[in-house]
């Protein structure tokens, strides 16, 4: 059970993992879907959609809401509440900086793996203060397919040089987590906004409160 890993690379995504940005999201969605007159299954709807990329959230409120649903005056109502709230910057989730100081430490290669666009990448890790930390950033923009199809994570492990199975990835949500395992990395769960499910828990070799578990773990298992 306590065997070491080898790792050659740790993963690590972004929004909901990292920085506390699922919440700004999914609040801000329920605001927008509200403003413009929806109030049925919102809270729900939003819910499934934690972890995936805009293109396919856009989708599904197309598939749900129908052909009329007027997804510009949505989107600009989100993207004025998401404003607001990101104002006075991004908070980190607890544990990022004790994180990422251990890995730098370590002199572990790390790679942010986000379903975010490369604009939105840069803009919430410039926002969070931890721009500068990164040089490699495997975004939505690097793929066909965002999670949970498991494109990102083998590219990521591809401009790395590094195999897969020697690469820890650590996520916040079930999509996340599917793209990770599917990939065939060690995968580390820290949920966000929604809790794993049982398909979720089989695909994680563990699922921990926080980054500060997170890092704990790497330490006792030998990968920093």
């Amino acid at each position: 059970m306590n065997a070491p890993w080898t790792v050659d690379a740790i993963l690590l995504d972004m929004d909901g993992t990292l920085l506390d940005t699922e919440k700004v999201y999914y609040d801000s969605l329920v605001a927008a879907l509200n403003a413009c007159g929806y109030t049925d299954d919102v809270v729900a709807l939003c819910h499934s959609m934690v972890g995936l990329p805009g293109p396919v959230c856009e989708a599904m409120l197309r598939d749900h809401y129908g052909a009329g649903f007027p997804l510009e005056a949505v989107n600009k109502a989100f993207l004025e509440h998401r404003d607001r709230m990101m104002r006075s910057g991004l908070p980190l989730k607890s544990g990022t900086l004790d994180l990422l100081d251990a890995i730098a430490t370590a002199g572990r290669t790390m790679a942010i793996v986000t379903s975010s666009s490369r604009r939105s990448a840069e803009r919430n890790l410039g926002l969070a203060g931890i721009r500068d930390r990164f040089e490699i950033l495997l975004t939505l923009d690097d793929v066909a397919q965002g999670k949970p199809d498991p494109e990102l994570y083998l590219k990521a492990a591809a401009r790395l040089g590094v195999a897969p199975a020697a690469c820890i990835a650590v996520e916040d949500s079930n999509h996340g987590v599917a793209a990770a395992h599917a990939a065939g990395a060690i995968t580390l769960m820290v949920p966000d906004m929604a809790p794993p499910t049982e398909e979720t828990r089989a695909k994680c070799a563990a699922v921990l409160p926080d980054l500060n578990a997170v890092l704990a773990l790497l330490q006792q298992r030998g990968a920093l």
